[in-house]
């Protein structure tokens, strides 16, 4: 008899480097909201790990049908395992959170839901963080380097580095790939045409473990990228409407 896979309406992608403490934790919280809601997916991104998180995942994996790991074998960054993640994601919405801890998957249903009640002009829910629990150098980096982005972009999001993101993932597979994608995501959507919308999240500090991604922490990468997206929105052509015309 063949088998047959469920449908799956909704994929969580979480990027992970070196965060075998936190593995277990983490899909339990997801699984506690997400579970009867939808039928979803969870997939790891394994970005060459160099702990036991393989192996974590691999025993996880035995208790959970849904459970999928991805493995890069070297570390490529953090929008390279989202972009594995989505490009390997079964379900029409993806849902994406950091594997640190610091991101609460309770609220993974706000977002989705988001995206399924602003109909198809709406591409993009993004989380923004309030109550940070970071040091003040950091919050106050990332303040600075939001303000920056959005007064050349103004792409109206005050917060791009929350890694608690909702999409449809046909739209995020039309954007132009580079590294560092996953800090541009609004500006990036609104080129394309869609809407984003907003949710409040509130952070936590990570379970274990030390920070391996960051954002806008290496300032000249980060101004790099920033021209580059202004680049691409200045060069956007507008999306012509096709049909196809039949006898």
């Amino acid at each position: 008899m063949p088998s047959f896979e469920p449908a799956v309406a909704v994929s969580i992608v979480v990027p992970v480097r070196n965060e075998a403490g936190n593995i277990v934790p983490l899909i339990e919280e997801i699984v506690a909201a997400l579970e009867g809601r939808w039928e979803y997916e969870i997939i790891y991104v394994n970005d060459g790990s160099t702990d036991t998180t393989g192996e974590r995942l691999i025993n996880a994996m035995e208790q959970r049908g849904n459970l999928r790991q991805l493995r890069h074998a070297k570390s490529t960054g953090q929008s390279a395992a989202v972009r594995s993640g989505v490009r390997a994601a079964r379900g029409g919405i993806v849902a994406t959170l950091d594997g640190d801890g610091q991101n609460n998957p309770a609220f993974l249903p706000d977002l989705i839901s988001a995206i399924e009640k602003g109909g198809e002009h709406v591409g993009l829910a993004a989380g923004q963080r309030v109550g940070r629990r970071d040091t003040g150098f950091k919050k106050f980096q990332s303040r600075v380097a939001n303000r920056v982005r959005n007064a050349i972009l103004h792409d109206g999001t005050r917060d791009t580095g929350c890694g608690l993101k909702a999409f449809r993932r046909d739209v995020f597979l039309m954007l132009p790939y580079f590294d560092g994608l996953h800090r541009f995501l609004p500006a990036l959507v609104r080129r394309e045409g869609y809407d984003v919308t907003y949710v409040d999240v509130i952070d936590r500090p990570r379970h274990s473990g030390v920070s391996n991604y960051g954002f806008f922490d290496r300032v000249w990468v980060g101004i790099m990228d920033l021209a580059g997206v202004w680049w691409l929105i200045r060069r956007k052509k507008p999306t012509p409407e096709v049909t196809e015309v039949t006898l």
